[in-house]
């Protein structure tokens, strides 16, 4: 029995010495809970601010979406709490600027804290305030809130006070500012106990955000991981050129063809006009997405979300502002069916795919107007860019060519190149079918129009120069991807195709 107990010691050291939870001195409730939830070792992010926030320090943390930041601050907060305490008041505030990013959150705080009776409160719009009262009526320990909410209910309740919080965290605070919570997060700043600690996580530190950090924070310490100019070497990137009308017939033919039907899929659209669009679209062709934006009703959110998360539908179509907070742990792909005017919003999106040593690939449908854009974003990523060869010089020497291509590709450099038109030409005439057949979708095409004119009027401009290189650049031909179709006939006719084009 002893040789057992002393073998159990060893391997204990082996696993503190390893940096694994176990060294972190959790009490047995919450280390139960990260067990259980299947954590061994902790991500970069935890192992840098764990430690700190365990020792009672103000934090800064950067890092990209994936990276574990949540339970970072959610495993602390539970060591620091331990058990409910009746009388004590809100003890923990977290505030995130999406009802969906909350939800995950409570989610998340269940699972680490089964093991512990400590009370949770979720306050988000879009759930009857009556049954949020009732629930803080239970004097819970944690409230995790959006800001609007939160300051509803403590312009509500009399005798509802932040003087108890010991523990604050603004999570994803880059969005909290850029949503324009700003002024409401200085009023619930100014309603809490200066005795509290302060931790604040997210992608990026603009400006405005470091001042509120000064102002609200004692002595940070910042914990930066640089990954927010990052993006996993796993990570297939693939940029098409096209036209904007040319997307519906790219998207069903990427879909249909490229897309294995076991892969999950997200697609980033401009507007919520967008999301409905495509999701007609796709159910005229018998394919089944789902669907979130902003303003979405919440239950059928939630179902949107609970059967991609089940896998049940393969294909999830969302803006920027609704895919903050959702978390799909396996995801292949992401597309780019309106490409991002900011690099860190094109490293945000595709941040979901290849986590975790898996692969995946990043689609990119980019028209003449994005490729300062995209240039703007090699720049960032320091990541050398080319275009595809031309028709004219794969049927000079096929083989030669294409080598050197992939060898490019294999280096880290990336390669854009056209869609095929005569897939795109095929693919179009079947759109114009369904589109012709479908009131709805006639409608929607005017709106997507109009939504889009006001969209680009409102995005920033890339920089000037890249819009110079832009100019200057050689025409490319087809995109490696389809270098079957690089072959004879196919071939000898988009070379054709091309001078036609040019000729003047």
């Amino acid at each position: 029995m002893g040789k057992v107990e002393q073998k159990k010691r060893e391997n204990f050291k082996k696993k503190a010495k390893s940096g694994g939870f176990e060294s972190m001195g959790l009490s047995s409730d919450v280390y139960r809970g990260v067990k259980r939830k299947g954590y061994t070792v902790p991500t970069p992010i935890q192992r840098k601010t764990m430690p700190l926030i365990l020792s009672g320090a103000d934090v800064v943390a950067m890092a990209r979406t994936g990276s574990g930041k949540t339970a970072a601050f959610l495993v602390p907060m539970l060591e620091r709490l331990k058990k409910h305490v009746p009388q004590g008041g809100v003890r923990a505030l977290i505030l995130s600027p999406t009802r969906d990013l909350s939800l995950q959150t409570l989610k998340f705080a269940q699972d680490l804290g089964r093991f512990t009776d400590l009370r949770i409160s979720l306050l988000v719009g879009g759930d009857s305030m009556e049954t949020q009262f009732e629930e803080l009526a239970q004097n819970p320990d944690i409230i995790i809130a959006t800001p609007g909410r939160l300051l509803h209910h403590l312009a509500e309740i009399d005798d509802m006070s932040l003087r108890t919080v010991e523990y604050m965290v603004f999570d994803e605070a880059d969005s909290l500012f850029g949503m324009g919570f700003a002024e409401q997060l200085h009023t619930i700043l100014a309603q809490l106990s200066e005795t509290r600690q302060t931790l604040l996580f997210s992608a990026t530190l603009p400006s405005a955000l470091a001042e509120f950090a000064k102002a609200g924070l004692r002595d940070p310490r910042l914990v930066r991981l640089d990954l927010d100019s990052k993006i996993s070497p796993d990570l297939q990137l693939t940029f098409f050129t096209l036209r904007q009308e040319e997307k519906s017939a790219a998207i069903l033919y990427l879909i249909r063809e490229q897309i294995n039907s076991d892969q999950q899929t997200l697609i980033f659209v401009s507007t919520k006009h967008h999301v409905e669009f495509l999701n007609i679209l796709f159910r005229e062709e018998g394919i089944e997405p789902s669907v979130c934006y902003g303003d979405m009703d919440q239950d059928a959110r939630k179902i949107h979300i609970s059967k991609f998360r089940a896998r049940k539908t393969m294909l999830l179509i969302v803006t920027d502002v609704a895919a903050r907070g959702i978390d799909i742990p396996f995801l292949d792909n992401v597309v780019n069916w309106d490409f991002p005017p900011s690099p860190k919003s094109f490293v945000h999106r595709v941040g979901r795919v290849a986590r975790n040593g898996r692969t995946g690939t990043a689609f990119s449908f980019v028209t003449p107007e994005d490729i300062p854009y995209v240039l703007d974003l090699h720049l960032f990523l320091s990541k050398p860019i080319r275009p595809a060869p031309t028709e004219k010089e794969v049927l000079q020497d096929k083989d030669t060519v294409l080598s050197k291509i992939e060898g490019a590709i294999a280096s880290g450099e990336t390669v854009y190149g056209r869609f095929p038109q005569t897939v795109i030409d095929l693919v179009s005439d079947r759109v114009r079918e369904i589109i012709d057949g479908c009131t709805d979708l006639e409608v929607l095409q005017r709106t997507c129009s109009n939504a889009f004119k006001l969209y680009t009027k409102t995005k920033p401009l890339p920089s000037r120069a890249s819009i110079k290189r832009a100019k200057a650049l050689s025409p490319e031909g087809l995109h490696p991807t389809f270098k079957n179709l690089m072959g004879g006939n196919e071939l000898t006719a988009a070379a054709f195709s091309e001078r036609l084009k040019g000729f003047k």
